[in-house]
């Protein structure tokens, strides 16, 4: 029986490129992003050189995707009976996946600008020196973001099941809150 590779199925290479493109729009490496497609899409584990070639992507490339993959927590090493080499396989939980992601992208991006932000607002407090509106706006922002971390972290301890029917409630959840009228 012919071994059928995930890249022979025109709409699975469609995917991963299509994820590769889509990557670089999100901030991520196209080479990171069609790795984690390949995996994604596999039925069983796979080591870095059949990545190398189903991809045709240079080993360098492949160990840093592989890397950066593993501290999102979306992938995983997992050693195959016999093979000395290391394999990995994808989470395929979307929503799983999906937390994951969101919990590293905050780590590294949102955390560190909160941070910023604060002590941009404590140093701007009080100065007399500095057009009121630019304290003002920056302290907007820190509030801001602030609330919507406070809120994410709030919502990210729900559980799995709550938040899916969130999900599908939509913008029917408003009709749950006092004084929204829904619209028809």
């Amino acid at each position: 029986m012919r071994v059928v590779r995930v890249t022979d199925i025109p709409e699975a290479e469609a995917f991963i490129l299509h994820w590769g493109e889509m990557g670089t729009h999100w901030g991520v490496n196209r080479s990171v992003s069609q790795v984690h497609a390949l995996l994604y899409l596999s039925d069983r584990p796979l080591h870095a050189e059949e990545i190398c070639e189903t991809l045709g992507l240079a080993r360098s490339n492949v160990s840093t995707a592989l890397k950066e993959l593993q501290g999102y927590g979306i992938i995983r090493r997992q050693h195959v009976v016999g093979d000395r080499r290391d394999h990995f396989v994808a989470d395929t939980d979307l929503w799983d996946m999906l937390m994951k992601i969101s919990a590293e992208r905050k780590k590294r991006e949102i955390d560190p600008t909160i941070a910023v932000l604060g002590e941009l607002a404590a140093q701007l407090e009080g100065r007399k020196d500095v057009p009121a509106h630019i304290r003002e706006r920056i302290g907007n922002m820190h509030g801001f973001i602030a609330r919507l971390t406070n809120w994410y972290d709030e919502v990210r301890r729900l559980p799995k099941s709550t938040l899916v029917t969130l999900m599908k409630l939509g913008g029917k959840v408003a009709r749950l809150l006092p004084g929204k009228k829904s619209n028809p």
